[in-house]
């Protein structure tokens, strides 16, 4: 299995204003990784989840390249084996994902948040300026310069994530810090 993004919410606002936080669900063929980003237009319908909200992926057309969320859960990994699903069987954050029709935890990023995320989160491990929303995906691509309407995050610095696996020499997980400047 491909390591999936880690997000580290190192100072946001979400820790303290209850608004920027909702319970959310993807489609059944949507897997998510912590750190990926969506929007959040409407709730679920059916009966016990009506406080969970329906993701969908940025879009230009229609015009919410903003105003954006992200997936933050606890780091519980779910090995599944054909229909049965079994938590916390691999403590490794690199192969957490959320799976499709899973209940998560999503904050809303607000400007001068700080928080650090793992490469799989980005189109490419090479750092610019800028990380910015895009159109119909679920992770940042980066840039030269902020993308006006987008979720944009300033790059501050490359940085580690250490991973306590127990092992020699793969317990770091290089990162990329960020500043929230607009959303």
């Amino acid at each position: 299995m491909t390591d999936k993004a880690i997000l580290v919410q190192n100072k946001v606002a979400a820790k303290n204003v209850d608004s920027y936080n909702r319970s959310a669900m993807a489609g059944s063929s949507t897997d998510l990784s912590n750190g990926n980003v969506f929007r959040l237009d409407s709730q679920y319908t059916s009966t016990g989840n009506t406080e969970v909200w329906l993701v969908s992926a940025p879009s230009l057309s229609a015009s919410t390249m903003n105003k954006l969320w992200m997936a933050a859960s606890p780091e519980v990994p779910i090995t599944i084996d054909g229909s049965l699903k079994y938590k916390g069987l691999n403590q490794d954050p690199r192969k957490f994902y959320i799976a499709g029709s899973t209940v998560f935890d999503a904050f809303k990023p607000q400007a001068g948040d700080v928080i650090t995320l793992t490469e799989e989160a980005l189109d490419s491990a090479t750092a610019q300026a800028y990380a910015n929303s895009s159109d119909g995906v679920y992770t940042f691509a980066w840039g030269a310069s902020a993308v006006s309407d987008s979720l944009t995050l300033r790059y501050l610095s490359t940085t580690y994530i250490s991973i306590g696996t127990g092992a020699m020499d793969n317990q770091r997980k290089t990162a990329f810090k960020f500043e929230v400047i607009a959303n």
